[in-house]
């Protein structure tokens, strides 16, 4: 037997060989007429020559079944038939065709009691979760005013949008924020500001927090609506990197604290949403608001005009806002925060906001000036001295 077994590892085919106990004649069982040439192989020579795998080819069954190529895995020492593995087999499709509804009924008969009340636990669960989520979806006092809804599910919306702004906020600051992020960056910003303060300490919203979340986008996309009617889209140009005024980090962070904590601070100190009169007793706030958006816009214009780039000043601007106050887009800017706070009858608050900003653009304004009087010499100071007034006319 040891003799066939090395002649079985040693063929380039399949070879269906054996001997008789007893004697050294072969018998061969292959599909072809060709005799199998045997050697005679001691036990030293068979640990001496290494074993080598069998080279298998795709076999025709007989009877009605098609031909499969199956791969056949290494052969062991053993003469033992090796299990085949058809992919045809592991292939979901062929299992959806071969299912029927006489082998679903067979699987179900295989359940066991315990099978059973597995899936019904599972599927009375389902049920009743899917029953009290709609429930709770389609009950009116989840979506009131008032209710307990908008002090816990609104609180993942905003700090989701505030994660995103932020992440959308970093990318700006490399240069790689498209349009949609910028906006969402912004979006962002104006939720925590109008939105969120008057939800929390109310519990519900109305009224001026809606208003002034669209008026601050529009307010704050003024120059982007500018730069579009000058160059057909919405991207800055480059300039020169003087005008990159700003003052530094720490004071520009000081200052986003302040307007944030002035806008949480009018939010609690003001009354109550439904308090806050309507109607005609409203005229002056949409006074106030108008006046802003137009100081803003007119000012944006004239600069856009005198400037290359819109943010590169090649003359001093004199004219509309510009004959009054030396910085009409910083006062603008000013108004409408103390509009807001006014909006919602806080005035420690509208005291606070204003001092906030006047401190950071006063800062701001210094080093501007310093680069108008090198740009445009006595040009500048002589119209530092006829209009004498940086935010607010006739007061500072």
């Amino acid at each position: 037997m040891m003799e066939a077994t090395a002649a079985f590892h040693h063929s380039k085919t399949v070879s269906f060989t054996f001997t008789f106990p007893g004697s050294n004649t072969s018998c061969s069982l292959r599909h072809f007429n060709k005799q199998l040439a045997l050697h005679q192989l001691t036990t030293a020579d068979i640990r001496r020559q290494p074993l080598k795998p069998l080279e298998t080819k795709a076999f025709r069954h007989t009877g009605r079944e098609r031909i499969r190529k199956c791969v056949l895995p290494p052969p062991s020492g053993s003469l033992s038939a090796a299990a085949t593995t058809c992919p045809e087999s592991q292939n979901p499709v062929s299992k959806l065709r071969n299912f029927s509804l006489e082998s679903l009924k067979r699987r179900l008969l295989e359940l066991t009691p315990i099978d059973v009340v597995k899936i019904s636990g599972v599927l009375s669960v389902s049920i009743a979760s899917t029953k009290w989520t709609v429930n709770l979806l389609l009950n009116p006092f989840f979506w009131m005013y008032f209710s307990w809804s908008w002090l816990f599910w609104p609180w993942f919306v905003a700090v989701a949008l505030a994660i995103y702004g932020l992440y959308c906020l970093s990318k700006h600051l490399q240069g790689k924020a498209s349009i949609f992020e910028q906006l969402a960056v912004v979006t962002s910003a104006f939720t925590w500001l109008t939105l969120v303060p008057p939800a929390h300490f109310n519990g519900y919203l109305q009224g001026w927090p809606f208003v002034f979340f669209f008026i601050y986008h529009y307010f704050f996309f003024f120059n982007v609506s500018v730069r579009r009617r000058l160059y057909g889209d919405y991207y800055a140009r480059p300039h020169d990197p003087k005008w990159d005024i700003d003052p530094p980090k720490w004071q520009r962070l000081l200052f986003c604290v302040g307007v944030m904590l002035g806008h949480w601070l009018a939010a609690f100190e003001g009354p109550e949403l439904h308090l806050i009169p309507g109607g005609w007793t409203n005229v002056g706030v949409w006074i106030l608001i108008l006046s802003s958006l137009l100081m803003q816009y007119i000012s944006t214009l004239y600069l856009a005009k005198y400037s290359e780039k819109v943010v590169v000043p090649t003359e001093v601007v004199q004219f509309g806002p510009y004959r009054w106050v030396r910085h009409p887009i910083y006062a603008s800017t000013v108004l409408l925060f103390a509009t807001y706070c006014t909006a919602l009858q806080a005035p420690l608050s509208l005291l606070f906001v204003t001092a906030v900003c006047l401190l950071y653009y006063d800062q701001k304004v210094k080093l501007e000036e310093a680069v108008m009087i090198d740009t445009f010499g006595e040009r500048y100071l002589e119209y530092a001295s006829k209009v004498k007034y940086k935010f607010i006319p006739l007061v500072y």
